[in-house]
């Protein structure tokens, strides 16, 4: 990760927020993490921070909530910052507050924010987020787009991040993004590579194992 070649060359700094805070709800009543359930022998929330560690990123954050011990446990090992979100049940909002309350976002120009459930996301295809917002010196929010989906992953820039601060319930940034004014940027990134997986059936289907 961050390797002298793959330093941004405008000086911006770049940041990742990883959620894997969420009661993975749809997986059915107390059911099997699907952060936990294991791609190619390895846990789904690793395979995503190691995606985002080894990126153009200056850090990697993970937002932990629920089950938050066994989660990091499953990325243990890795250079990464923690924080957790103790209001997990009230919504995707608060785990977005919780990452961009920390020091390293803080002092960042752009912060990738990227959900831990997409079995399929590689480095490539973050990086391409991130060089499209070097390549927009900073000023507009990037997203990645395919024929049928777009939004996640994202990278917002520090211009936005009082209004994430202030986001509450279970929403998201794609409110914020439509109405902030700013340039949005659609990168295409591969279908298969914004594949999220949220129930047992999707989790199957996308080659994983179900384990606790």
């Amino acid at each position: 990760m961050r390797s002298a070649e793959l330093q941004p060359e405008d000086g911006r700094v770049v940041t990742v927020v990883l959620l894997a805070a969420g009661e993975a709800s749809r997986m059915g009543v107390g059911g099997r993490h699907k952060l936990l359930a294991e791609f190619d022998g390895i846990p789904l929330v690793r395979r995503s921070a190691v995606a985002a560690l080894d990126t153009r990123a200056s850090s990697v954050t993970v937002v932990t909530g629920h089950r938050h011990q066994e989660i990091e446990a499953a990325l243990g090992g890795l250079d990464l910052r923690y924080v957790h979100n103790p209001n997990y049940a009230s919504g995707m909002a608060g785990s977005l507050v919780a990452g961009f309350s920390t020091d390293q976002v803080k002092h960042g120009d752009g912060t990738l924010v990227l959900n831990a459930d997409m079995p399929k996301i590689t480095s490539a295809d973050l990086d391409a987020l991130i060089i499209a917002f070097e390549r927009a010196k900073g000023d507009a929010v990037i997203r990645a787009a395919s024929i049928s989906r777009r939004g996640n992953p994202v990278v917002l820039p520090r211009s936005l991040y009082d209004s994430v601060l202030s986001l509450r319930g279970d929403i998201g940034a794609r409110h914020l993004i439509e109405t902030s004014g700013h340039p949005v940027v659609d990168v295409p990134i591969e279908e298969c590579s914004l594949l999220d997986v949220d129930t047992p059936e999707a989790i199957l289907a996308a080659g994983g194992v179900l384990t606790v």
